[in-house]
């Protein structure tokens, strides 16, 4: 049987484990790669590659060697030269998702900020770029305290903080130095917004019945964070009239202007009917979780659909409210069990269900994300606290440390 088509997976976590499954659904070969074994989404995928996406020869080799339909970059860390290189058509025309260029922009917070602020005229926070503490000592001071320093490149707001005076910028400039992914040093100082809340949109961009591009929205997701990372989310989140106008008006003009088929996690702060734009990512987003069992269709069916040139329908909620709330990991260890599931999963009735995703991660480190609770409700306060309490339930049970002395 031939498949719907062949996609390298360009990053293997939670995210793209989920949409390996939704990808696998629609008949989609999956080729998961990461820079180690065992990966999420590796367990559920066709075939899988070990290799660093930074390394330049081990990248354009896996794409020649595999000849993928589609390219699906799930992470930011990735030699997009390579990606921009492969989707020439002398070099093989490739088809990178949702664009090499768009991979290109994201891949770092300023090239997408620079796009969104000054070449589409989007409201931002006002920010500034520093390559070392001078420059971001210098930012600090023209933004003004408190501000918010942050590397342009990282994953899952690891390296981000407020920082309240000048004498705290040397602490938040080695924290954000220290988060960095990829080989450039260099931060955002951007405008602290007290906003009312802020929300995920996510965007979808796909080819209508008439074969023109289109724009599509579910409906916005509100989240928590804390170091940085989502703790838990939540759908839909109440939004003025005004607010989702704006809100979906911005996205569309960013997508529009990446291009490509896809779906999008567009970020914004909110407050009263003014919205800012934060942070976009060009795949599914780690708040958009709570889709999972919130919408009839995923964020991972939808961007597998989309993707795939497949129809879009209406997106519908399945219930009233949802929200999801991650189950973290607090030491570091690789003989480690996580219990509880048959008590979390009792705490759901006819009226309010409730789910859980283990996302197989082979080792734990402090913060890192293990699994999400997921729950609805007849509001979003229910089913927060739905959520929350089927997270408590979920227990990871580390392995004693052998004793000095003992054999290992």
């Amino acid at each position: 049987m031939t498949p719907t088509a062949t996609i390298l997976l360009l990053g293997s976590g939670e995210l793209g484990r989920e949409f390996t499954i939704s990808a696998k659904r629609l008949g989609a070969r999956v080729i998961a790669c990461d820079s180690y074994a065992n990966a999420p989404a590796m367990q559920v995928a066709d075939a899988a590659e070990v290799f660093s996406m930074l390394d330049a020869d081990a990248l354009r080799s896996a794409i020649l060697r595999h000849n993928p339909d589609l390219i699906v970059p799930e992470i930011e860390a990735i030699r997009t030269e390579v990606l921009e290189e492969m989707e020439r058509p002398e070099q093989g025309g490739f088809t990178i998702v949702p664009s090499a260029r768009a991979t290109a922009l994201t891949m770092n917070r300023d090239r997408i900020r620079d796009v969104a602020a000054q070449d589409l005229g989007v409201r931002t926070s006002h920010y500034r770029y520093a390559v070392s503490l001078a420059e971001a000592a210098a930012a600090g001071d023209t933004i003004t305290y408190p501000c918010v320093v942050k590397p342009v490149m990282s994953s899952s707001g690891k390296g981000q903080s407020v920082v309240q005076s000048a004498a705290d910028m040397p602490a938040a400039w080695a924290y954000a130095v220290s988060a960095m992914r990829g080989d450039r040093v260099c931060v955002i100082v951007e405008e602290f917004i007290a906003f009312d809340y802020e929300i995920t949109l996510l965007t979808i961009r796909h080819c209508g019945s008439d074969g023109a591009a289109m724009v599509s929205f579910c409906p916005p997701i509100g989240h928590r964070q804390d170091r940085g990372d989502y703790q838990e989310s939540w759908q839909p989140t109440a939004m003025t009239p005004a607010a989702i106008a704006a809100a979906q008006d911005m996205a569309r003009r960013v997508v529009d202007n990446l291009g490509g088929y896809g779906l999008f996690g567009v970020e914004f702060f909110v407050r009263g009917d003014e919205v800012i734009f934060s942070e976009l990512s060009p795949r599914p987003h780690d708040t958009g979780m709570v889709t999972l069992i919130s919408q009839h269709l995923s964020e991972f069916d939808l961007h597998a659909r989309a993707i795939l040139s497949l129809p879009i329908p209406a997106i519908t909620m399945a219930a009233p409210a949802a929200a999801s709330a991650v189950v973290l990991a607090d030491r570091d260890a690789d003989a480690f069990q996580i219990n509880g599931l048959a008590d979390a999963l009792t705490l759901g009735d006819a009226d309010n269900r409730v789910d859980v995703r283990i996302f197989g991660k082979p080792v734990t480190r402090p913060y890192r994300r293990m699994a999400v609770a997921l729950a609805t409700g007849v509001d979003t306060d229910s089913a927060r606290a739905l959520a929350a309490r089927v997270a408590a339930a979920i227990r990871i049970d580390y392995a004693p440390s052998p004793k000095e002395g003992d054999s290992a």
